[in-house]
């Protein structure tokens, strides 16, 4: 009887801990994945990836039982620039036909201040980094059959740790293509609500 009543017991927790964490899923036409970097040193180019998924596990109970995890298509990168686009994709930079995927998965995830941090891998040209990502989140809000969730997020990573080694100097030795690469996430993502118990007769 103690058996039986203590796999009751964990049965109950574990739904309850499941009830209480909500999967949110990216919605890519809401969302942006930029980044931007020096150029020629008087310049910032901008750019972003077109194709991108992922989901934030939100438990707003314990925040420490929330997850983030992201894969990004390396081929969508823009700039806007057809001739500067193809040169990012070559083997100079993310070599998006040998590694054709972006990802960052979360470790863990801790509050701090007004913010929060997900602590996790990022993995980019097949160099997996542990890195930091500082983000704020809003909601979640009730639209209609779902629950909206909004997240902002910035990393600075140099570029050089994760094999992307293409330089090329100007003649006071800066480079044409900075180091330092700012990455901005903002995105909105959704979680299909339970459906309503029918109710008794």
């Amino acid at each position: 009887m103690r058996k039986l009543s203590g796999l009751l017991f964990g049965l109950v927790l574990l739904a309850t801990t499941a009830f209480a964490a909500d999967e949110y899923k990216i919605d890519p036409v809401h969302s942006q994945v930029g980044f931007a970097v020096n150029h020629m040193v008087i310049n910032t180019v901008h750019g972003r990836f077109t194709d991108f998924s992922g989901s934030i596990i939100l438990d707003d109970k314990d925040i420490t039982k929330s997850s983030v995890n992201v894969t990004i298509k390396a081929g969508s990168i823009t700039t806007d620039n057809s001739q500067r686009d193809t040169h990012l994709k070559s083997p100079d930079f993310l070599d998006v036909a040998g590694h054709p995927e972006l990802t960052f998965v979360s470790k863990s995830v801790e509050k701090k201040g007004d913010g929060y941090v997900a602590h996790g891998t990022l993995t980019i040209r097949g160099v997996s980094k542990d890195v930091d990502l500082g983000f704020q989140l809003k909601g979640p809000i009730n639209a209609g059959p779902k629950s909206l969730l909004g997240a902002e997020a910035t990393l600075t990573i140099n570029r050089q740790d994760f094999g992307v080694s293409w330089s090329k100097s100007l003649d006071k030795g800066q480079l044409v293509v900075g180091n330092d690469v700012k990455i901005d996430i903002n995105v909105e993502a959704g979680s299909q609500k339970a459906a309503a118990a029918p109710a008794a007769k």
